[in-house]
Formats: C-alpha cells, sequence, structure tokens
C-alpha cells in the first residue's frame, strides 16, 4: 500500500469511521421518507471535526487538501447522498478560502476562525433563470456609504438552510448603469430580511433541504464584502476557486453514490435466485455481464477525481483548460450516478421499486445530478471550444 493510500486510510478512520458511517447509513432511508434534515449526522460529523477539514494546522484545523477532502466526501456519500451533498456547500466555502489562501490571497482567512469557532456556511450563488451563474446575478446589491451593500433576490437550492449561520452571495450593483458591478460576499443569517422557505418536497436528495432563500435589503458589512468585478467572466481567483470547489465536491459525491450503487447492485445478484438456472443471479452470466459492465464504467470516474484533485491541490496552471477539467469531471460523475443507479434497480429486481429500497432511493438522489450547473447541453460549447477555437 502507498504511504497517500495510508493516509486516506488513516483519515476515513479519523473523520468518517466505519460505525459513524454505518450510523449515518441506517439513518438516510428515515430522513428521505420523513423528508427531514440529517440533523444527526451533522451533529456527529461536527464531533469527530468534519466540518473543519479544510481549516488550516495554524488555525487550529487538521489542513487537509481537496484532493483528500474529495475522497473522504465519497465515503460519506456511500452512505447518504443527502448529508454528504448539504455538507458539501459548507466545505466549498471553506475549500474556497484555502484555494485562495494557497495562491497568496489571504481575503476568506475570517473563514477560517469561523468555522472553527462552530459557524455553518452556505452556498446563495444559483437564482431562477440565471443560467451565467457566478458571472452575473439577477439579485441586487445596493451600496451604502459605509462600503456595505444591501442585497435583494431570491436564492434557490440553498442546501443547508435549516442550519446555515453564513451564506456566501451575489448581486449586482447597477448604480452606475454603464458600469455594472458584481459583488460577492458573505450574509449573516442574524440579519434582518431573511427568509427561508418551508417547502422542500422533492425527488430526492431530500435530507438536503435545499430550500430557496428570499434575500429583502439584507445587508452586508463591508468588512463581509469579498470582491467587486466587472459582470461577465474574469479571471479572478475567486471564481476559479468557486468553481473549482464546486465542481469536484459536487463530482465527489456523485462518485460516492455510483460507488454505493455497485455494491446494492452486487448485493441484489447475490440474493436473487433464477429458477431456471437453478442458482443466485450473481452466477448468471448475463447478470454478471451487466454488473462488470457498470464496474468497467465506474472506474474512471475516481481516476479522474484523483488526477485533477491533485492537480488543483499541486497548483498545476492548466490555464484554459482548468474548465473542461472541472466541469468534464462532474458531468461523468452525475452521470455516472445515473448509470449505476439504474443498475442497482435492474439487479435488484421487483424488490427494488419499493420506494424504500435502497436502490429506489439511490435512483432518485442520482437524478438531482442533472441539474447542477453548468448541465451537459450548457457545457457543450466549452468542450468544443477547447479544441476548436484556441488553436
Amino acid at each position: 500500500m502507498t504511504d497517500r493510500e495510508t493516509r486516506h486510510r488513516e483519515l476515513a478512520e479519523r473523520f468518517l469511521p466505519d460505525a459513524l458511517i454505518e450510523r449515518i447509513r441506517q439513518r438516510a432511508a428515515e430522513t428521505d421518507r420523513e423528508n427531514t434534515f440529517f440533523t444527526e449526522d451533522l451533529a456527529e460529523l461536527r464531533e469527530h471535526g468534519y466540518l473543519t477539514v479544510f481549516v488550516p494546522e495554524e488555525f487550529g484545523g487538521p489542513g487537509l487538501t481537496l484532493h483528500e477532502v474529495s475522497r473522504l466526501q465519497q465515503r460519506l456519500a456511500t452512505a447518504a447522498p443527502g448529508t454528504a451533498l448539504a455538507v458539501n456547500m459548507h466545505l466549498m466555502c471553506t475549500g474556497v478560502a484555502l484555494a485562495m489562501r494557497e495562491r497568496g490571497d489571504r481575503a476568506l482567512d475570517h473563514v477560517f476562525a469561523e468555522a472553527m469557532a462552530g459557524e455553518i456556511f452556505a452556498f446563495g450563488i444559483s437564482e431562477p433563470g440565471n443560467d451565467w451563474v457566478l458571472s452575473d446575478s439577477r439579485s441586487e446589491a445596493v451600496p451604502q456609504e459605509d462600503g456595505g451593500y444591501r442585497i435583494t433576490g431570491t436564492k434557490i437550492f440553498t442546501s443547508l438552510s435549516p442550519v446555515w449561520t453564513r451564506l456566501l452571495t451575489h448581486g449586482v450593483d447597477r448604480s452606475d448603469p454603464a458600469d455594472p458591478v458584481l459583488v460577492f460576499g458573505f450574509l449573516e443569517r442574524a440579519a434582518p430580511g431573511i427568509t427561508v422557505s418551508d417547502r422542500w418536497d422533492v425527488l430526492g436528495m431530500r435530507a438536503s433541504q435545499s430550500r430557496a432563500t428570499r434575500l429583502d435589503d439584507v445587508p452586508m458589512a463591508a468588512d463581509r464584502v469579498v470582491r467587486r468585478l466587472p459582470v461577465g467572466p474574469q479571471p479572478d481567483l475567486l471564481p476559479f476557486a468557486i468553481a473549482a470547489n464546486f465542481q469536484l465536491l459536487i463530482a465527489s459525491v456523485y462518485a460516492g453514490v455510483a460507488r454505493r450503487a455497485l455494491d446494492v447492485a452486487a448485493e441484489g445478484l447475490r440474493k436473487r435466485t433464477s429458477a431456471q438456472r437453478g442458482t443466485t443471479l450473481a452466477e448468471v452470466p448475463e447478470s454478471r455481464v451487466r454488473l462488470a459492465d457498470a464496474h468497467l464504467d465506474f472506474l474512471v470516474v475516481p481516476a479522474l477525481l484523483d488526477s485533477v484533485t491533485r492537480d488543483f491541490d499541486e497548483l498545476v496552471d492548466h490555464g484554459s483548460g482548468w474548465s473542461p477539467r472541472l466541469v468534464g469531471a462532474r458531468l461523468h460523475a452525475t452521470s455516472a450516478a445515473r448509470r449505476m443507479a439504474e443498475v442497482a434497480l435492474q439487479c435488484a429486481g421487483g424488490s427494488g421499486f419499493d420506494n424504500g429500497h435502497e436502490a429506489s432511493r439511490l435512483y432518485r438522489d442520482a437524478a438531482a445530478g442533472m441539474f447542477h450547473p453548468p448541465a451537459a447541453d450548457a457545457a457543450r460549447p466549452l468542450f468544443a471550444a477547447a479544441l476548436l477555437d484556441e488553436a
């Protein structure tokens, strides 16, 4: 076993030991069925220091890398995809702070101290109809005399809705119509004007409770403003760090979903019998081929994630090649999760179609992968341009 793999095993035992993973897995069915938040999971994860994994040692944290956290998130997602997806948003914010610090920008160092103090960060960027995502916003940022802003708009898919205390968000300052400015910063949950929807009745990832958040003239303090950028795509470190952590940590969750689906598929074949063959389906060639093809298909995903996350940690300069790598890793992971979940249903048979069966839940959870930006159709121009427009 390599030193790296030994390190991954040690981190798994420290932050996500087998007994904790099993308890989280046992609770996942209930939170899905009852459409409730993963309160007990969160409490145990906090006790194990999981929400501080990105915090550098000098701030009191363990100082893990994106590659290491990606492996942990894959492991957590095998137990409870909704829990992993929601925790992702907190980890993404702390991961962005780390990525910026490692590249010489300490504007988000305060995030480390707050994470160690127990604050929970959420990601408030997605908006209805805003397919520019990080390059523009439909929310309004009204400048104040003290350098702060007042933010008004609607953010959707705000994971950790019941518990977040800090929200990374953005809005546009249009005080000069000829020169709109895109403002990024943090809001505090206690600020006036924040309304969190009580509706979250969706197909899958139900435990994440990723409800919509309405912002009405919410104050963003001057010292919480992180960036003021021109509207449109910009070669700035903050959107790059956000995109990298978002795409790769999302990919990690769906890689975990795909891995678990393969295990559920294998177990389904072991349990089912064929009256015609007089044996379990695990010994039927056609069933074995189905599982074998799925496994072969899956192996590309963790390998790609390992490669891209290590490059990011090692500050490899891919230039414009970063975008295809980041988005490609996430698209491969989400599509693999859906394919593996379908195989799990096929291998589980009729029992897997029951809403309480893990194969059914994984199939529904995997469907959420279609909604993370950019979607496959929106991303195709990116991959074509990388080959056709930069020669």
